[in-house]
């Protein structure tokens, strides 16, 4: 009877996962599961482990392996913090609480192909987390559902905080380029480079390849359509709650500086020393050293500088931002007092910014505080980005501001940042929320409007309301509730208003 038993488990897992044919890539051979139709392949590696001397170079040839290689478990997240949940973000969020690592890079695919002749469109996924966290492990960012839909799924890890991006003048002398500082973004690219030369063996079209990311995954995206050594990478780019645009990055002596002086605060003489540090003690000592650097050479100007001087890759654009992400940490003033700091703060034009978030009474001054909060992080450098891309491509532009469900604390951050991404992968039931009927018609409506996009560069299809691209004349947005809306830029008087005043400083 025992027997029986194990043979009837053994024939219902058979049905649902097996182990598909070996494939082929860069390294060696590789095999992963199969789970309704899915091919699925987790930890794949795409570049050596960064450690020991490979700590802050890019990233380098993958060791080949013997044999097949099982892929079946997602990589070590990289290295950063323990995952505790805070804020907006419940577990679901965040990356695993184990294993975190220096030796991070790795990728997954999913993909419903059934030879590699197929060329299906593909979608590469870039993680936020204020480029000092994340990971491709986080289960919002399961790939399955989007896949079942006909495109290949690719997700990555790339080097977070100190590890992913600090300058210093030995590391730039012993580049080769002249330049430090942005070992994150050479991981990204490297990725990219990666899904070029493997990606058929999976059934995807290595020309027809979408980057797509949200908060520093969207900031990612951008500052990949303005490094020259993304060429050719991709053709186009999903940019969600998150733009480099007018983002604040320092320049490759500033952040030489803080490098050095970061390994003085360490006893470190040299590099050398420096690499020998573990990993907590450089994890401990990282500071604020955790953003993309104008090097010359991964970035070699600010995003408003490449776009104007016409050296972008070009793309067709997807991009779009949140009702309710408004990330505001500090403590509400009332009607005087916000009305105070605006006039101490915009001289001659408060009276104007004043009446675009009005604060007549302290319920008033409340908004505007989260408005202006928002536009400041997330609607200015999105639209300057929708700005710079309307020179030369084609935008489309959304909003999100349907409530997500919750219960408890979570109650009170509504469209938050971050909100939309469950939707968009079709991936609500990786979320515990008291999800509606409703909740999952928009998910799939909205992972039908990524496809289609991600498929032929437009959204539109499938019976869906019509999505307009975006024009300066027109400003129609496609606004996501319970019943998607195309309708004019809502916000539009106060991004303007205030890019223009960004603009002058």
């Amino acid at each position: 009877m025992k027997k029986l038993y194990i043979l009837i488990i053994l024939l219902c897992l058979s049905a649902h996962a097996q182990l598909p044919q070996e494939i082929k890539i860069t390294g060696g051979k590789i095999s992963g599961v199969t789970n309704n139709d899915i091919s699925i392949y987790k930890g794949i590696p795409f570049a050596a482990p960064p450690v020991g001397n490979l700590r802050w170079k890019a990233p380098q040839p993958v060791k080949p392996w013997r044999g097949v290689r099982e892929c079946i478990a997602f990589g070590a997240s990289p290295m950063q913090g323990e995952p505790v949940p805070f804020s907006m973000w419940s577990q679901e969020f965040l990356i695993p609480k184990s294993p975190i690592s220096e030796d991070c890079l790795y990728l997954n695919v999913w993909s419903g192909t059934t030879a590699p002749t197929e060329k299906r469109p593909v979608l590469v996924w870039i993680y936020g987390g204020g480029f000092a966290g994340g990971g491709s492990g986080v289960p919002i960012y399961d790939g399955a559902a989007l896949a079942q839909k006909g495109i290949v799924v690719v997700s990555f890890n790339y080097r977070v905080g100190l590890f992913g991006f600090m300058a210093h003048p030995e590391l730039s002398k012993e580049s080769g380029h002249k330049a430090s500082g942005n070992y994150g973004l050479l991981d990204q690219v490297a990725a990219l480079k990666w899904v070029q030369q493997n990606i058929a063996a999976f059934g995807g079209d290595p020309a027809n390849v979408t980057i797509a990311g949200q908060s520093a995954g969207g900031m990612s995206v951008t500052y990949l359509i303005g490094s020259p050594l993304a060429k050719g990478l991709f053709n186009k780019a999903i940019a969600q709650s998150g733009s480099g645009f007018f983002r604040e990055q320092p320049a490759l002596a500033e952040a030489e500086k803080q490098g050095a002086e970061l390994a003085e605060k360490l006893g470190a003489k040299n590099m050398a020393d420096l690499r020998k540090l573990s990993s907590k003690q450089i994890l401990d000592a990282q500071g604020g050293i955790r953003r993309p650097v104008i090097d010359g050479y991964v970035l070699p100007s600010g995003l408003a500088e490449t776009f104007t001087a016409n050296k972008e890759n070009p793309v067709t654009l997807l991009t779009g931002w949140n009702e309710n992400e408004d990330l505001f940490w500090g403590e509400f003033k009332d009607a005087a007092g916000f009305t105070q700091q605006i006039e101490n703060e915009y001289k001659n034009n408060a009276q104007k910014l004043l009446t675009l978030y009005p604060a007549n009474n302290d319920v008033e001054a409340e908004q505007a505080q989260l408005d202006l909060s928002r536009d400041r992080q997330f609607g200015i450098p999105e639209y300057s980005l929708i700005k710079a891309q309307l020179q030369r491509g084609t935008a489309y532009v959304y909003r999100f501001t349907h409530v997500v469900p919750a219960t408890g604390e979570y109650l009170k951050y509504r469209a938050s940042h971050t909100g939309e991404v469950p939707y968009t992968f079709n991936n609500l039931g990786t979320v515990d929320r008291p999800w509606a009927d409703a909740d999952y018609t928009l998910a799939d409506t909205m992972s039908n409007y990524w496809v289609n996009f991600i498929k032929t560069g437009n959204p539109n299809g499938n019976r869906l309301t019509q999505w307009p691209a975006y024009t300066d004349k027109q400003s129609m947005i496609m606004e996501f509730d319970i019943n998607p809306e195309a309708k004019p830029l809502p916000d539009k008087a106060r991004l303007d208003f205030l890019q223009a005043m960004m603009e002058k400083e």
